[in-house]
């Protein structure tokens, strides 16, 4: 069990983290910078002939879908889960959004998923299916999926997913019924 480190030496027994990275991310953030640097490229090129409205459309054009691919796929290069006593928090990217946190009172129940696939999410990200919930995919393989009190369902993948779901299922309070009417 991996633990998030206090201090120089001691684990911290009351958190649990993990992640998951898909290094192919960086192969469409590279194409975004790439289309940035074109947008860059054509502002400052003194050759452009076609005039200017043209050029601030390619100029801006091209920087704008840089940007958004930039930063659309850095986000989901890896997610990381930290499960504490009272909650659990997914947090995106380097910068940590898209962000999620989920208190442990609004899990009903976790579960080992040997295969989670982005294609049966519609793609990588922070994804959601009608049918199926919500999920955090950042590559194939394992993961957890959560069942929350309110019916729906969460997927998140992560290394040592049978971990995490133990350390999840450790932590859950047992609801109890309200009063009978």
């Amino acid at each position: 069990m991996r633990h998030r480190r206090h201090g120089p030496h001691a684990p911290d027994p009351e958190v649990w983290t993990g992640r998951a990275t898909n290094r192919i991310q960086w192969l469409p953030a590279l194409a975004g910078a790439g289309c940035m640097a074109l947008g860059i490229e054509l502002a400052v090129d003194p050759a452009w002939t076609s005039g200017a409205a043209p050029l601030v459309m390619a100029v801006v054009g091209c920087i704008a879908a840089g940007l958004l691919v930039l930063f659309g796929t850095l986000a989901f290069v890896h997610v990381a889960l930290r499960v504490d006593r009272e909650c659990l928090e997914v947090r995106c990217g380097h910068i940590g959004v898209p962000r999620r946190r989920i208190p442990l009172s609004q899990v009903a129940g976790a579960e080992f998923v040997p295969h989670v696939t982005p294609r049966h999410w519609g793609g990588w990200g922070y994804r959601w299916r009608p049918e199926r919930g919500t999920a955090v995919v950042v590559r194939r393989g394992e993961g957890v999926a959560l069942q929350l009190w309110d019916g729906h369902t969460f997927t998140i993948t992560v290394d040592d997913a049978e971990a995490a779901v133990r350390v999840i299922r450790d932590r859950l309070r047992p609801r109890t019924p309200g009063p009978a009417r």
